[in-house]
């Protein structure tokens, strides 16, 4: 059995606006990186091995909270969402004519015009997270994290989620073969002595 902590990447000027940011390459904003060179990552986590998404937002709050570069790998980078990414999502979700909808309304195959759906998200993320041979933390994405999160619990993007993703806290996901668990208490980061 390993376990896989998943942390989201700090906050981007496109996460402040409501924007889909997707595979776009936006940088943490200077308030974030702030922010995350005030944390780290707690006992045993801080010897974990070191993932995160070769996009540069998860890569540098790896390098900020561990204080160690990260081992980088595309199956973590986020969800395309194609014609939709730099958009704003409440513009999109106000269209009548557009299909941009709440993640409670998605199921797996839910497709952005141009992007990928969970079911295809989660078709490259499994075999990395199945690869795992130590304990990890993996910097990454909220699309990510759902995606993982919901193959642990087995939600199918149909209703309220069983979990929230807050920033600054590790989603812990024990994986013994085919069996995954989302352990129920995120892990906060603490603060820097």
């Amino acid at each position: 059995m390993i376990r896989l902590a998943l942390l989201r990447h700090g906050h981007t000027p496109w996460n402040r606006a409501g924007r889909v940011q997707g595979r776009s390459d936006i940088a943490l904003d200077p308030d974030a990186r702030a922010q995350l060179a005030a944390q780290r990552l707690p006992a045993p986590w801080d010897c974990a091995a070191l993932w995160s998404s070769p996009l540069s937002r998860a890569a540098e709050t790896a390098q900020l909270v561990a204080g160690r570069a990260p081992r980088t790998d595309r199956a973590l980078t986020e969800m395309n969402w194609g014609e939709w990414e730099g958009r704003i999502a409440a513009d999109l979700r106000a269209d009548p004519a557009c299909d941009h909808r709440d993640i409670e309304d998605w199921g797996w195959d839910y497709t952005p015009p141009g992007g990928e759906s969970p079911a295809a998200l989660r078709a490259r993320l499994i075999p990395w997270a199945q690869a795992l041979t130590d304990d990890t933390v993996a910097v990454c994405h909220i699309g990510v994290m759902r995606v993982l999160m919901a193959h642990a619990t087995g939600w199918n993007f149909a209703g309220s989620a069983p979990f929230a993703v807050k920033r600054n806290r590790l989603f812990v996901i024990q994986i013994d073969g085919d069996i995954w668990h989302l352990r129920p208490d995120p892990v906060r980061l603490e603060a820097r002595p």
